[in-house]
């Protein structure tokens, strides 16, 4: 039985401003598709075996992350960035997905999930994948990633092994830095155990009164503003915590130390805020931002030496169960080697690489001034990042917008950006030289809301329009919109993105953007931001698909028409490039395309719940995922459509949350170069001889990424970049 009709129904009409979209010529009714594949219906498998498990999902994602940190033939340095980036990750998965599936359980809601697990069964099952990984990293940084670190000079040492002068050293640098920072908080009938912030390494302390012979538990914090691993010659370091526990007794003087153990506490910190303080969104923020400091705990980790008392002391006040409780060998907290990865060793790191100019804008270096919108005028320029440098396009285009005297107003969505952004600053002086400026600022931004704030006030301060979206929706979109005042008239230029405004993360991401002077796209757009920051009922958009209503539909019916086309002989195809594919209603709808015979390839970065190559219901969709030394971030989609090729780009994975209850935009591609250097892009991907990971019909990912001979496949990123170095070569 087609599953689709149930999911069609089921889709929300969350927001009238957001109009469905310019219908098309075809009839992609309810009714009109079930006609379709009338003749195509088989037995279908039950949801837990068309579905693969969103969280489990995930965490098969950072496997990946962690074979790349297990891989002897990446640069050494790239290695230990992995095993931090495995760190954070699976802190992030605690904070938000764990606590997430607790309080589904707390809630008693004990509806499966679409996977058919039960929220109780998915929890057991993630914790005990997420200790197995977690072991699995520590052993891969003990007995391989560091040893291979000291035979470069590069070492992570102990205090026992120090010499006389370096112990000296670390001495002074205690009493004169450390000592003073550091709140040693014990525990007894007059001192409360102590609140344990989220993510901090711990002491806990046994001490006892020699007078007395009473035995006391303390706490000492790790502190987070002084470097993680302190250096002491050369590339040599010492971990903070050694450091602080060889000077216990300067902290507890007269007291007899016993013993200490290292602990980590992971807590609740996602945020939720009331749609009835949405009113006051950006008090409402900081309040529940406040909250989130003392959410529950959903893990403990400590060392595996640690005592048994001490263990039930800290799972008792921490309210942390057996089953939440990770006992490892150490050391705790591995994020802190994202500063060993950065270290000035560029033989133990990837070959560096300077992003160009893209060919069809201002080069940087001419003589010439850089004419930003004079290049656009000519024609849609398609960037991608960060092969095509992002301060000498999207930043600059921001930034001349600013200084342009004809530039009449910048209206700018902004989820995430640095707090010393460029284009913050280029905002801020536009609307202090009298230009209408609008900033779009969502500050429901997943761990940069306080950062959000802060930039917020300070563009209000400037006297920047700001708003903050739409009640019950996160403003996701990466918009630009400038309009101009030239000799012909008015004209609108605008910019659309895969990624956010941030020229940091733009060095290390790959996304991609249009810079356009299309009339059709700036309508679209300024038609976007008067639903966003004023009152508007209803908007048709030529050139966007817009969520959260005409985008999930606009997908469903490109799927359709990709059946109606090969059904009646015309060549279709879909292609789809994402970070995340958990959206039941379009796997259902790809499941079909794959039993009419469509093939589907997608390229997708991290959660998948599509099952691959299942047979009677997936065989025609490969799913690849390719990680390497830029996070693959953009998104897209295209379509055979009958030998006319459509290509969209933009900020929308097909979730839920993205599709139902969040502003995305999607941009339709025009340039015939453009629709050529994207299919190509897909081609590269696909090839049998490029490394990538490969979803099995189990759920499982193999990794291919040598050949028969043991030769390595072709990284894609890499051979990226060197076909942007000989374009410039040979323009």
């Amino acid at each position: 039985m087609i599953m689709y009709g149930r999911f069609l129904r089921a889709v929300p009409c969350l927001q009238a401003s957001y109009g469905s979209g310019k219908p098309t010529k075809h009839d992609h009714s309810e009714e009109r598709w079930r006609g379709i594949i009338e003749g195509m219906a088989v037995d279908q498998p039950q949801a837990e075996q068309r579905y693969l498990d969103r969280e489990l999902s995930w965490l098969a994602f950072n496997t990946r992350v962690l074979e790349l940190a297990e891989d002897r033939d990446l640069p050494l340095l790239e290695r230990v960035r992995f095993l931090a980036i495995f760190s954070s990750n699976l802190d992030e998965f605690f904070m938000v997905r764990v606590a997430g599936l607790k309080r589904r359980i707390a809630a008693g809601v004990a509806v499966p999930a679409v996977s058919g697990l039960l929220p109780r069964e998915v929890l057991e099952r993630a914790l005990e994948h997420s200790y197995e990984l977690m072991r699995r990293h520590l052993t891969c940084f003990r007995d391989d990633v560091h040893p291979a670190l000291v035979k470069e000079g590069i070492e992570i040492t102990h205090w026992e092994d120090l010499d006389d002068d370096e112990r000296a050293g670390l001495h002074t640098l205690f009493r004169e830095r450390i000592f003073p920072v550091l709140t040693p908080l014990a525990v007894d009938p007059a001192h409360p155990f102590p609140y344990i912030s989220g993510l901090s390494l711990n002491l806990a302390v046994m001490v006892r009164n020699p007078n007395t012979h009473t035995e006391h538990f303390a706490r000492v914090k790790v502190p987070s503003n002084v470097p993680r691993f302190l250096p002491v010659a050369g590339q040599r370091f010492v971990p903070l915590e050694d450091v602080i526990a060889i000077h216990l007794s300067s902290l507890f003087p007269g007291m007899e130390i016993l013993q200490h153990h290292m602990f980590r506490v992971t807590r609740n910190e996602d945020v939720e805020v009331e749609e009835d303080d949405a009113e006051n969104l950006l008090t409402a923020m900081e309040r529940e931002l406040m909250r989130r400091r003392f959410g529950p705990a959903v893990r403990l980790e400590v060392e595996e030496t640690v005592d048994a008392h001490v263990l039930n002391l800290l799972q008792r006040e921490l309210g942390v169960s057996q089953h939440e409780t990770f006992s490892l060998p150490g050391p705790l907290d591995l994020t802190g080697l994202s500063s060993i990865a950065e270290l000035d060793r560029a033989e133990l790191k990837h070959r560096p690489f300077l992003p160009a100019t893209h060919r069809d804008l201002p080069d940087v270096e001419s003589a010439a001034p850089a004419d930003m919108f004079s290049a656009i005028s000519k024609g849609d320029v398609l960037v991608h990042h960060p092969y095509d440098s992002f301060s000498t396009s999207v930043q600059r285009f921001i930034e001349q917008a600013a200084a342009d005297p004809r530039v009449l107003a910048i209206k700018q969505t902004l989820y995430r950006t640095s707090g010393d952004s460029p284009i913050i600053d280029a905002l801020v002086d536009a609307a202090e030289s009298g230009k209408q400026v609008l900033a779009l600022v969502e500050i429901k931004a997943r761990f940069d809301e306080q950062a959000n704030i802060t930039w917020a006030r300070k563009l209000e301060e400037a006297g920047v329009h700001v708003v903050y979206g739409l009640v019950g929706l996160k403003t996701h979109s990466k918009l630009c919109l400038v309009v101009r005042d030239e000799t012909i008239g008015i004209r609108r230029y605008t910019h659309i993105g895969t990624g956010n405004y941030h020229p940091k993360t733009a060095r290390l991401y790959e996304d991609l953007g249009l810079l356009t002077a299309d009339d059709g796209v700036a309508e679209d757009a300024n038609h976007l931001f008067n639903s966003l920051s004023g009152y508007s009922i209803e908007s048709e958009y030529e050139r966007l698909l817009v969520a959260p209503r005409s985008l999930r539909t606009g997908i469903l019916e490109r799927i359709h028409r990709e059946v109606e086309h090969h059904l009646a002989q015309r060549p279709a195809r879909i292609r789809l490039k994402l970070n995340s594919l958990v959206d039941e209603a379009i796997i259902d709808a790809l499941y079909d395309a794959s039993r009419a015979g469509v093939p589907v390839d997608i390229w997708v970065r991290g959660i998948c719940g599509l099952r691959a190559g299942v047979p009677g219901l997936s065989e025609n969709i490969r799913v690849i995922s390719i990680l390497g030394r830029f996070l693959e971030h953009s998104r897209i989609m295209a379509f055979h459509n009958g030998g006319d090729p459509e290509c969209w780009i933009g900020s929308a994975d097909f979730m839920h949350r993205n599709l139902d209850r969040r502003v995305e935009v999607m941009v339709q591609l025009r340039d015939p170069e453009h629709l050529r250097d994207l299919d190509a892009l897909f081609d590269l991907a696909f090839d049998p001889t490029t490394a990538a990971w490969h979803l099995r019909p189990d759920g499982t990912w193999e990794r291919k990424h040598t050949d028969s001979d043991g030769e390595a496949l072709t990284d894609l990123q890499h051979e990226l970049i060197e076909r942007r170095k000989r374009r410039r070569t040979n323009p």
